[in-house]
């Protein structure tokens, strides 16, 4: 007969490295077992921010229509130090009247895996609130939105997700043939971001395309991941 006994409400640590830790139980003795993205919101290292706000949209393609690489509609930077796991991005758009025939409207998730958000154009600063709001956690990442003016240039080595719609004219009729345009990146397997890096989103085509986003990720010190992700 085996005596198992447990603490229930025990106040733990992502960066907990006493070599031995107490199994977690409710009030009644009842193990708790959550999943185990869960428990990191459960700790304070979940963080949400969203771009765009109540009925505003941001509309893409920098300050025109088409995709503008060094204008993002979105913009996560991961300083030194930081790993991010990103779980979470949903894109929403408000598609607009088709113009002409053929004409397009896209998605875009890349990551710049070498250089963090340098901040040096025009944009808004979003805030990343805690997913546990009772935690006096706050992310060391940043968050921006709308960039009407160039920054530096990002390179995208890593394309997470696109999504590309086609309108299709019938005769004259201008507004025949969209699509929904969403993307929801909510990947199986889960990046591991260390910084210096940035995630960039993207959305516009050959008509201005107004959006939404929102993103949710995890955010914990790089010597953290490493020792929980080896």
């Amino acid at each position: 007969m085996v005596d198992i006994r447990v603490r229930p409400r025990q106040s733990v640590s992502a960066s907990h490295d006493s070599g031995y830790i107490d199994v977690h139980a409710l009030p009644d003795g009842t193990l708790a077992v959550a999943p185990w993205l869960q428990s990191y919101v459960n700790l304070g290292y979940g963080y949400h921010a969203s771009i765009g706000a109540f009925s505003t949209p941001i509309t893409g393609g920098g300050a025109g229509t088409v995709l503008d690489q060094d204008q993002p509609e979105g913009i996560l930077s991961v300083p030194s130090g930081t790993a991010v796991l990103l779980y979470r991005v949903g894109v929403h758009c408000q598609v607009p009247l088709l113009a002409t025939d053929a004409d397009e409207a896209e998605i875009l998730i890349a990551v710049d895996k070498d250089t963090a958000f340098d901040a040096s154009g025009t944009y808004t600063a979003e805030t990343a609130f805690n997913l546990r709001m009772n935690s006096a956690n706050t992310a060391s990442s940043t968050v921006g939105s709308a960039a009407t003016a160039n920054t530096t240039n990002p390179t995208l080595d890593i394309e997470l997700a696109r999504a590309v719609i086609t309108g299709d004219v019938q005769g004259t009729a201008a507004t025949t043939m969209w699509t929904p345009l969403d993307l929801l990146y909510e990947p199986e397997i889960i990046p591991v971001l260390y910084g210096p890096c940035a995630v960039y989103i993207y959305w516009g085509g050959t008509v201005a395309t107004p959006g939404f986003a929102d993103i949710q990720f995890v955010e914990l010190p790089s010597a953290v991941a490493s020792k929980m992700f080896p």
